[in-house]
């Protein structure tokens, strides 16, 4: 196995044992016992320990969620429209861990996570948009990520207590925050006049923008 798919066996093997343990490096060691890897492949694999298990937990729902929408045809879709697709695709691909990610948003609540949290919001909020196919590079690449960002936060955080059916209450509050952003010009001219010399809140994901 390369090193991606040891990564991906040991998260499975820890997934479970998540919502009873928590993110911990004794959880992370019993999971490579069970898959046959070692002490030593965990601190390999994973060398800043749970925090860092986090991170390949997030990023592996972004790939998966990638792959899954790219197998749709999506070509005859609104935009608002993929990125629904997107965000649902992402929670449904999550549904079975829905603990593990209740306790990895705790763990980066955590003061010492903050950046770390932010940065998979965003790394998160960039594979939607490039899912749905945004194309962007002006300065509304980092508009629509600041958007989504809000949008995407509070619908998970809605998701994780939301026990309807199939989630359609989810579904529900997703398309009523979508349709509100449909006035996004409108809003965007308002919030220039309310905030006027305020600092640019998409300053952020222009810092944090992977550089290639």
């Amino acid at each position: 196995m390369d090193e991606q798919e040891q990564k991906d066996a040991l998260l499975a093997a820890l997934l479970p044992d998540i919502p009873f343990d928590g993110w911990t490096i004794e959880g992370m060691r019993a999971a490579a016992t069970r898959v046959g890897m070692k002490d030593a492949d965990v601190s390999r694999l994973f060398p800043r320990g749970p925090r860092e298990a986090v991170r390949w937990f997030s990023h592996w729902a972004d790939r998966l969620m990638l792959e899954t929408v790219a197998a749709q045809p999506i070509e005859g879709m609104k935009l608002s429209e993929r990125v629904a697709l997107a965000v649902r695709t992402r929670l449904q691909l999550l549904t079975p861990h829905r603990e593990a990610v209740r306790r990895g948003l705790s763990l980066l609540a955590m003061p010492p996570n903050a950046a770390l949290g932010l940065k998979l919001l965003y790394d998160t909020v960039d594979a939607i948009w490039y899912a749905a196919g945004d194309t962007s590079t002006d300065f509304s690449f980092y508009t629509k990520r600041a958007m989504l960002a809000g949008i995407y936060g509070a619908t998970m955080l809605f998701w994780l207590d939301d026990r309807s059916e199939n989630a359609v209450a989810t579904d529900a509050f997703l398309d009523r925050r979508l349709a509100e952003t449909m006035v996004l010009p409108r809003l965007r001219s308002r919030i220039g006049r309310i905030t006027g010399g305020f600092p640019d809140p998409t300053r952020f994901f222009r810092l944090v923008r992977p550089r290639l």
